[in-house]
């Protein structure tokens, strides 16, 4: 009997390294991978201040400025890469490209201060411990706070003036992608011991859930709020087919945010709201059997088509959005750490995703991006299947969770 207990013990040992071998094998490979495509694009670079964005229609790299909101996932991908690899090379660009955001500290113009600071400046202080970082983060929080209003109880996503497709002007327009912004405040009440940042991201997060979701836990993309009463006006799309579908990657932010909010606080209810919108998009009808959604769970649905479908680009394609995944792949690793009954669940649907990502996503059409098959804004024939800064940024977050759970076990 003995004999038999070593024999297995010494089976399951083998076993287990084996499976930490091909892991580290698995990251090393996209690592390496990520290194030579982002080596490529801080090489394009021809201008400090211009972050690569995505490809345009000629395959060159699009670059934007500080002010637009995808500006923090360039830096944020290479403070990644030198987490991942310990290349001196890329803490050195992520500090040369972070610095280009510095001004952001002092902008209220929208709510995306946290998208911009958080991927760049949060990531760049874990990693240093640099107290300018920490410095810039609390202002950047001061300003961001200034667009919440205690009538409507939320942060306001935009100031432009516009709104939807079929005629409704916004008045207080809150996205549901406002929700990843509320890491930032966290972070700030953190430093500062300031709990007005905090208490800011809780009323968010709280009015978010009574407001923004159905009773499927779907989510919508807007809610508009009157600014004199806090009513809601109306729930609405911009970047979804429909005012009534569902948004892939509104979905996978909506995931992210309450998964944060829940690490956060310990707040059982934001975790609880987690695991729904979890377990809306794993198992949804609609997820492809790769589990990387369409740019909209009903894109495939006529039912969902909205009067307006005419201004739209031909819909001859279901396109996949390899972003929508790797934030939803990102969430996952961390909600499966939280949940007490479904982690499991949680951990192994991430895992088969980033696996699924990196062998039929990763970029062949060109040398600077390491994913493709992403969409911005489909409605407005924006950023169509190609490859976007963020989808690089969560990827490349989510294998860092991955190295990090698999070197723990």
């Amino acid at each position: 009997m003995k004999q038999l207990f070593i024999l297995f013990a010494a089976i399951i040992l083998i076993v287990l390294q084996s499976c930490c071998n091909t892991d580290k094998a698995f990251i090393e490979d996209n690592v390496q991978f990520a290194e030579q495509q982002l080596n490529n694009a801080v090489n394009a670079i021809e201008k400090d201040g211009k972050f690569p964005r995505s490809i345009k229609k000629d395959r060159t790299v699009g670059f934007v400025g500080a002010y637009d909101w995808t500006s923090g996932f360039f830096p944020g991908s290479l403070w990644y890469l030198y987490e991942l690899s310990g290349n001196e090379q890329w803490k050195q660009e992520a500090q040369r490209t972070t610095h280009w955001l510095e001004k952001i500290q002092h902008f209220t113009g929208n709510h995306d201060i946290g998208f911009m600071l958080s991927c760049s400046y949060g990531n760049g202080f874990r990693l240093t411990n640099n107290p300018d970082y920490q410095t810039i983060l609390i202002n950047g929080a001061e300003s961001l706070s200034t667009r919440y209003d205690s009538i409507t109880k939320v942060i306001r996503s935009w100031d432009f003036k516009g709104g939807t497709k079929d005629g409704h002007v916004w008045q207080y327009p809150v996205i549901i992608d406002n929700m990843m912004n509320l890491e930032l405040l966290f972070l700030a009440s953190d430093f500062s011991g300031n709990e007005k940042y905090r208490n800011i991201a809780i009323q968010h997060a709280n009015t978010t859930i009574k407001n923004h979701f159905r009773d499927d836990f779907s989510t919508y993309h807007v809610v508009d709020y009157d600014t004199i009463s806090g009513a809601i006006r109306g729930r609405y799309t911009h970047q979804g087919l429909s005012h009534e579908s569902s948004w892939a990657r509104g979905q996978a932010w909506g995931l992210y945010g309450y998964t944060m909010c829940a690490r956060e606080t310990g707040d059982a209810s934001f975790l609880q709201q987690a695991e729904h919108i979890a377990d809306y998009i794993m198992h949804h009808p609609n997820l492809p059997a790769d589990k990387v959604p369409l740019w909209d769970y009903h894109a495939k649905d006529t039912t969902f088509y909205p009067t307006w479908i005419e201004k739209l680009p031909p819909l001859t394609e279901a396109w996949r959005d390899a972003s929508a995944a790797t934030i939803t792949c990102a969430a996952l690793f961390d909600l499966s750490q939280l949940s007490e009954t479904k982690g499991a669940d949680y951990y192994q649907f991430a895992e088969r995703l980033l696996h699924n990502l990196s062998q039929h996503y990763r970029s062949t059409s060109n040398k600077y991006f390491v994913l493709e098959h992403s969409v911005g804004n489909l409605p407005s024939n924006s950023e169509v299947d190609v490859p976007i800064n963020y989808a690089d940024y969560y990827y490349l977050e989510a294998l860092v969770k991955f190295k990090n759970l698999t070197s723990s076990k």
